[in-house]
């Protein structure tokens, strides 16, 4: 294929994507904003004068970053899984994968999908943190690069799992038992410097930890981690992730028997 019709395929896919959660935006971008904004009623302005301060900020400053991050890789993972098992589910995922286009321009288009309707909540849910709390972002470049890169990362995951998966069940095992918890406890509501020495250095092994301090960094200006080495940490699992997704599609992972 040529760079034009490349291009075009590209377009394609991510266009259907775009339409398919925009189409049911009642159940892909209201349930998100609904949940965040508890979150903010509870844990901000109920629970957190009780708290006071923490990292120097009010707490509802806290959790904003730590929120607004948490709706990011949720969408971003929940979109590419959800989509790409309901192709293998209908067959019709045969016919783009035996059609001229390039498995990496596959790839790309529900990645950028899945991107698409995460940053799409992510600015819902900040829209709605403005009616809690004055935001200042404190380095935007720092702040647009990590949640871009966060939700490539999680659609990408989201894509490795929906290679994976046979049936519906599936998709709703890693969310539940693996993304939940590691989200839960990446520092969302809390800073690691809290917890005895040993917890900080399991801390230190979840991914999402660096995504949600560097996010973090980039609004208040607060971290608990290097952003440099959160960075590389990030970048690193994203190339990962990539090609292992690539080598997935190249190889017919559940979709080729």
């Amino acid at each position: 294929m040529g760079p034009y019709r490349t291009f075009i395929a590209f377009q394609t896919i991510v266009v259907k994507e775009v339409r398919r959660f925009m189409r049911i935006w009642v159940q892909t971008l209201l349930p998100p904003a609904i949940t965040m904004a508890l979150y903010f009623v509870v844990f901000g302005n109920l629970i957190g004068p009780r708290i006071g301060e923490m990292g120097g900020h009010h707490y509802m400053d806290f959790i904003v970053p730590g929120l607004i991050m948490m709706s990011v890789i949720t969408n971003s993972y929940s979109n590419v899984v959800s989509s790409f098992f309901g192709m293998k589910f209908q067959k019709s995922i045969e016919e783009l994968v035996v059609s001229p286009v390039p498995n990496w321009v596959i790839l790309a288009g529900y990645v950028t999908g899945g991107v698409t309707r995460g940053l799409a909540v992510g600015a819902i849910v900040t829209a709605l943190s403005l009616g809690f709390t004055d935001l200042k972002v404190h380095n935007a470049p720092v702040m647009i690069a990590v949640v871009l890169l966060t939700a490539i990362l999680f659609s990408l995951g989201g894509f490795i799992n929906a290679m994976f998966a046979t049936k519906f069940d599936d998709i709703s095992i890693v969310p539940t038992f693996v993304l939940t918890p590691l989200t839960y406890l990446g520092g969302v509501f809390y800073s690691i410097s809290l917890l005895p020495e040993f917890w900080q250095t399991v801390s230190m092994a979840n991914p999402i930890l660096y995504m949600v301090n560097t996010f973090r960094y980039g609004i208040l200006g607060v971290t608990d981690i290097n952003v440099s080495f959160a960075f590389t940490m990030i970048i690193g699992f994203t190339v990962l992730l990539f090609g292992y997704s690539l080598h997935l599609l190249n190889k017919g992972k559940g979709i080729r028997h």
